[in-house]
Formats: structure tokens, C-alpha cells, sequence
């Protein structure tokens, strides 16, 4: 009746139930009524609330009694009961403290394979305790275990002793009893189907004499057998060797338990296992290498092993776990190691990799970035890579949206986007966009390696200015002037911006440094606050004129295109043109209008002229949109730099060129002023005045033929 589920729920709510079928576990009862009793209970310990219940009633002990007897039945019941309520911590701290942890190890050499599961079930269960771990390495249960899995009679049942096995293996105590017995060697050759490498024979007659009077008859018949059974190994299952690959991979996390695990050459058997047909173990296999590669010395070895070679294989896989796991291995095993990174390239994993970049897994991308990246340091490499369109490959995974993939993919655009083609490809395909607005991500790393990025692209200045464009400079002040989100490489973005957009930078900064050369385009529009926006110097242009200081323009050449704006002289030149085919029109009429009035004839030439210029006039706003923008000529400051070439730059020492240039500059600023005499000097109204005849806040700096001290510097400047 404890079968049914509602039979169960009327059962836990009479107290009595309990305890009754408990007690009916004592000494003094049949072995029929045990074995219904530790039934009944394993039916009831199904539900949490009974294991409590159980628990509380001390049920565990006469369970554990009762593992004991002679009835297989009883065993099977009562082990039952006892691995569901090792699901519960507390169970777990009891059966160690009533010694029953031995009891249930005993059950591994029973005749019936379901005894042997449940048995396996509840070690599974009670060794995720540390404590438990501890017992069993103290009563040789690990040894039980190894020679366990390898009988082949109970090979349906070793994929249950594996998972008991991995949890031992988290202790380093654990992992180096199994490695001094000789275990771990046993355990390598019973996944990999081979024989174990010879022990040293005196390491081995040592521990043989050392455990001969702790162990039974029965024990020294079981070691017989395991011996007879290493002569003839039998093919373990698939499971068995993903689950023990697994094990390896899960204590191998441990850097003290890698140093064991490495010196029995476990990375042998895991790159054997990577030709292995079922993907499964292969990717487990993998999973194996991954971790072990985080030590240097398990880095090298599996380069020297041969084990590259099946990874790359691995990455054109359609298992999607197996190019996951095998792009992780790969990342860790290139790490620092350009013998690797070599290896990668010799067996053609560039365009895989590549591949893997547009994947449908996340980690697949992300691992498969770091393993570029990690190329990328060798320019033989990095080359080679470029040229299979790494470049073009990397935009999509800057738009992902897992956050671990957008840092590798901007840190692997840092590597790559270093010379002058490399940062074209990337800007024309569109990558400063999605790079531009990781800035505003919320992961740290994200941030940090889109500001590495940021830093080499801005290397160009074309580049430089389509960031600017995208707002680059604000955004990158923000993040400066924040204390949690501020870094090193997003001052250094800052910076790099600023160098290529030196207008920018006097703006914000108010000073230039000695390697900042200003060219024609260059504009000063004056000191901005903070939080004030930079704006572009064609939007200075567009303002109407005002009461503001005026922006200083540096144009020492003619028709620098910078916006899309019309030029008056363009629509002059239409004007002119389309007068003189007037002119021309009319001649070839006039015997048309012989027959009117002269002041006829010239109304109507007026009327004809003034629809034309209004026509011309919405033609040129209907293209300026389409035209490029002329920056007002400044023949002056041309003439300046002129003279200056060939007056000042001859001189002989650099104190005379610098004294020659400030006498220079002050004459053409309108002499030189007395200490205190600024505010006497009249300046202002004369700028203003040219404001105003130029219907423009931006002033070319030659014009001005009055300044101050800013002024004079940026003439001395340029």
C-alpha cells in the first residue's frame, strides 16, 4: 500500500506510522518482517518529510543492522531506504558516526547487480561529505573502487563506481593514496583499454607488504583476481571512460591535484581518448585537457604529445558540445605558448576557428576568439589570420549579448586592428559601432578590452573621427569621471581620441603638448566646462552670429572639404553663368519683341532675372546636403607661414627662431602690450566687427589683426 503516493500522505499524518515500522526492525524480528518493514520505509523515503521522520525516529541504525543479514532481500530493501535518505545531509554525518559506511562497502561483493547499484548509489551520496571522503580513504575504499572497476563482469555498474570515485578525488590526500597505491595507473589503463606502465618493483613490493596484514582472505583473493584481470583488459564502456574523463577534469580543477594527475602522464590518456568514436567521450576527453592545460607544464606536454592535432579535428565537429569544449582546450593550451600556437596553425586550424566565431554556442565563440588572440602575438600569425577574414568576422560577436563573448571578441579586434588596412577593413565593415557602444556595457572586462580597442583603432585619424562622430569623447569622459567604471585603457582611449582631434582636446584640456602639430582645420572655440558637449566645427558654422567669443579657424590652404555645405561662390559662379544665358536668350528674340515697349522689355527681363535667382537659390539648398563644405580661405595666415619659412626658420639657433617668432607674432597681433595694459588694449570691438561682416561666429585667425594672449598662442602655435 506505501506504493501509492495518497497512501503515503494519509501515512505521514498518524504519528505512529513511524515508529511502528521501525521498531518492527529489531533483532528480535523475522527476517520476513524486516524485509517488509525496510520496504515499507524505502517506499515512505521517498518523500522528504519521511526521511526526517525516519531520521528522527533513530531508523537509521537498525537499517544499517540490518545490511548485514543473509536475506538479499533485506540487503536490497534496507539499502534502498538508507540511499534515499542519504539525499538528506544529516543521514550523511549519521552513517559515518554508526560505522556504517563499511557496511554498505561490503555490498559491493554481493551475487545481485542491484544491491551492488543501490550500494554505489548511496556511496555516490555520502562521499559529496568531506568527512565521509576522509573514512573511506582511511578504510582502503579507493582500492575497492579501482579493482571494482576493473572486473569486467560488473562493467554496467562502473559508470556508478566512476561517480563515486570523482568525489574522493576532490581530497589532494585522496588523489595522492590512490597515486602511491599504484590506483591511479590501474585506473588510466582501465579507461584506456591498455596496460598500466610498470611500477617500480620496490615501490611495489613496499605497499604490497605494508597493507598484507590489513587485508583479508577475501581481499587477497580479490587482488588476485584484479591482477589475472590487468593481464586481460576488457574494452570499457563509453560511459565509463566520459564519466572517468570527467572525474579527471572535475579534481583536476585543483592545481595541487594537476600536479599528481600530471606526473602519472594522465594527459595521454585523455588524448587517447580524443579519437575515441562516441563524441561524448571525446568532449569530456577535452573537457579533461582544458583544465590539465592551465598547468604550464600539462601545456607543454600535451604540444609534445600530439595532442593538438584531434582538437583542431574537433572544432569542424557537428557535436556542439565537442567544438565547445575543444576551442576550451585549445584557448588554455595557447595560452603563453607560441609552440602551440604554431602546432594550431600547422594542422589548418585558422579557418575553423574563424568558423567558430559565427557558432550557436556562446563559449564556443568566446573560446574560439582567445585562441586568435593568443596567435595574434606572433606576426607571421597574426598576418596569416588576417588574411582568412578574421576582420570581418569579429562584428558579429561584438553585437552579441553575453557579455563573456563581447570581451574576448573586442579584446581579439585589439589584436588585430593594429596597422593601417586592418583598422579601414574594420571601419568600412562597420565594427566601430557595435565596438563603440561596449563602452556603455556594464561588465567590467567588456568596458575594459572595447577601451584597449578603442585605443588601437584611434591610431588613424580617420578612424579617430568617425569615433568622435559616434560620441566617442563624451562617452569616454563619463567613464573617466566615474571611479567605479574609470580604468587605465579607457584614460588611454581618452587620450588616443583627443591626439587625433587636437581641437577636441585644447577645448577640454586648454593646452597642447609639444607633439601636437596643428593643421589646417583646426579650430578653437574656446575653454568648455565640464559636462559642456564638443560640437563639430560645421556646427559652429550653422549657428547664427552671437554674443560669444568667437571660434578661432585654422585654414592655411584653400577648400579643405570638411561638411556638407554649400559655397556662396558656387552659387555666384550659377548666377553669372545663367545671367549670360539670359543675355543670350534675349538677343535671339528680340525680333520676338520688336513690337513691345522698351520699358516693357526690361520689366520682363527683371521679372525673368529674379525667378531664376530664387530657382538657383532653392537648387543650392536642395544640394547642400550633396556638396562639401569650403572652409573660409585665409590667404593672410598662409602668407604668415610663408615668411616665417624663409625669414625665421633659416636662423641659426633655436633661441633665435623662438625669439624671432614671438617678435613676429606680436607684430601681427597688433604689437607688443605693456604689462597691466590688457584691459587697455582694444581688442574686442575689432573682432566683433569681423563677426559680423562674415555673418559667422567662426573668424579665420589670419583676419584678426588685434588679439590677445590666446590668440597669440595659437598663431605662435601654428
Amino acid at each position: 500500500m506505501a506504493a501509492n503516493a495518497e497512501v503515503r500522505r494519509l501515512l505521514r499524518k498518524r504519528e505512529e506510522c513511524i515508529p511502528s515500522i521501525v521498531a518492527l526492525l529489531s533483532p528480535e524480528e523475522d527476517s520476513v518482517c524486516h524485509e517488509f518493514s525496510a520496504l515499507c520505509l524505502s517506499y515512505m523515503s521517498n518523500d522528504f518529510s519521511s526521511k526526517v521522520s525516519i531520521y528522527e525516529q533513530d531508523g537509521l541504525e537498525p537499517l544499517i543492522r540490518c545490511l548485514t543479514s543473509n536475506d538479499p532481500d533485506v540487503q536490497k530493501n534496507t539499502i534502498e531506504t538508507i540511499a534515499h535518505m542519504l539525499q538528506d545531509y544529516q543521514a550523511r554525518t549519521a552513517i559515518r558516526e554508526l560505522d556504517g559506511l563499511r557496511s554498505v562497502m561490503d555490498l559491493l561483493r554481493s551475487e545481485y547487480a542491484v544491491i551492488q547499484h543501490l550500494a554505489l548509489v548511496s556511496l555516490e551520496r555520502a562521499t559529496q561529505d568531506p568527512d565521509n571522503r576522509t573514512a573511506l580513504r582511511e578504510m582502503e575504499g579507493l582500492d575497492v573502487l579501482i579493482r571494482f572497476i576493473g572486473t569486467p563482469e560488473y562493467s554496467d555498474l562502473h559508470t556508478f563506481a566512476v561517480m563515486v570515485l570523482a568525489n574522493c578525488l576532490d581530497d589532494v590526500e585522496s588523489m595522492e593514496t590512490i597515486k602511491d597505491s599504484g590506483g591511479l595507473q590501474r585506473l588510466v589503463a582501465f579507461i584506456t583499454d591498455v596496460k598500466p606502465p610498470d611500477e617500480e618493483p620496490k615501490k611495489e613490493g613496499k605497499k604490497a607488504g605494508s597493507r598484507k596484514g590489513k587485508k583479508s582472505k577475501d581481499d587477497d583473493e580479490d587482488k588476485h583476481k584484479s591482477k589475472s584481470s590487468a593481464d586481460d583488459l576488457v574494452p570499457t564502456l563509453p560511459e565509463v571512460k566520459q564519466y572517468a574523463s570527467q572525474a579527471i577534469a572535475r579534481a583536476a580543477k585543483n592545481a595541487d591535484n594537476r600536479k599528481i594527475l600530471h606526473e602519472v602522464e594522465v594527459e595521454k590518456m585523455l588524448i587517447l581518448l580524443l579519437g575515441h568514436e562516441d563524441p561524448n567521450v571525446q568532449a569530456a576527453a577535452a573537457q579533461g585537457l582544458a583544465v590539465m592545460s592551465e598547468n604550464l607544464t600539462s601545456r607543454e606536454s600535451i604540444g609534445q604529445w600530439e595532442g593538438i592535432e584531434p582538437l583542431v579535428k574537433m572544432l569542424k565537429s557537428d557535436h556542439d558540445q565537442s567544438r565547445e569544449v575543444s576551442s576550451l582546450a585549445l584557448a588554455n593550451l595557447t595560452t603563453s605558448s607560441t609552440n602551440n600556437c604554431n602546432e594550431v596553425l600547422t594542422y589548418g586550424g585558422v579557418e575553423p576557428l574563424i568558423n567558430l566565431l559565427s557558432d550557436t554556442r556562446e563559449m564556443a565563440i568566446a573560446n574560439a576568439a582567445v585562441v586568435l588572440t593568443n596567435m595574434s602575438t606572433d606576426e607571421l600569425m597574426r598576418s596569416n589570420i588576417q588574411n582568412c577574414g578574421v576582420i570581418y568576422a569579429l562584428i558579429d560577436p561584438l553585437k552579441s549579448s553575453n557579455s563573456t563573448v563581447q570581451a574576448k571578441a573586442a579584446l581579439a579586434a585589439a589584436a588585430f586592428v593594429c596597422d593601417a588596412d586592418t583598422r579601414t577593413e574594420f571601419r568600412n565593415s562597420g565594427g566601430l559601432e557595435p565596438l563603440f557602444k561596449l563602452l556603455t556595457s556594464g561588465n567590467d572586462e567588456a568596458r575594459r578590452n572595447a577601451s584597449w580597442a578603442i585605443t588601437v583603432c584611434a591610431v588613424d585619424e580617420p578612424t579617430a573621427a568617425e569615433l568622435c562622430k559616434l560620441g566617442g569623447i563624451e562617452i569616454l569622459q563619463e567613464i573617466c569621471l566615474s571611479t567605479s567604471r574609470r580604468n587605465a585603457f579607457s584614460e588611454a582611449a581618452l587620450g588616443k581620441l583627443l591626439d587625433n582631434n587636437l581641437s577636441a582636446k585644447y577645448a577640454m584640456g586648454g593646452q597642447l603638448s609639444q607633439t601636437n602639430l596643428i593643421t589646417d582645420g583646426f579650430f578653437d572655440p574656446g575653454q568648455l566646462r565640464p559636462g559642456q558637449k564638443f560640437c563639430n566645427l560645421e556646427d559652429y558654422c550653422k549657428k547664427p552670429v552671437d554674443q560669444t567669443r568667437p571660434v578661432l579657424l585654422i585654414n592655411a590652404k584653400a577648400g579643405l572639404p570638411t561638411s556638407p555645405m554649400p559655397a556662396s561662390s558656387e552659387v555666384d559662379l550659377k548666377i553669372d553663368g545663367s545671367k549670360s544665358q539670359l543675355t543670350v536668350k534675349s538677343s535671339k528674340t528680340g525680333k520676338e519683341s520688336k513690337g513691345k515697349s522698351k520699358a516693357q522689355r526690361e520689366r520682363e527681363e527683371r521679372q525673368k532675372e529674379a525667378e531664376l535667382q530664387e530657382a538657383l537659390q532653392r537648387e543650392a539648398e536642395m544640394n547642400s546636403d550633396n556638396q562639401p563644405f569650403i572652409l573660409p580661405a585665409d590667404p593672410t595666415l598662409a602668407r604668415y607661414v610663408d615668411e616665417v619659412q624663409e625669414k625665421i626658420q633659416p636662423l641659426d639657433s633655436t633661441l633665435e627662431q623662438v625669439t624671432a617668432l614671438a617678435q613676429y607674432t606680436a607684430e601681427k597681433m597688433g604689437g607688443p602690450i605693456e604689462r597691466g595694459q590688457v584691459a587697455n588694449f582694444s581688442y574686442e570691438l575689432p573682432i566683433s566687427q569681423l563677426k559680423y561682416e562674415l555673418n559667422s561666429n567662426v573668424v579665420p585667425l589670419g583676419m584678426i589683426k588685434t588679439g590677445i594672449h590666446y590668440h597669440r598662442a595659437i598663431l605662435f602655435k601654428v
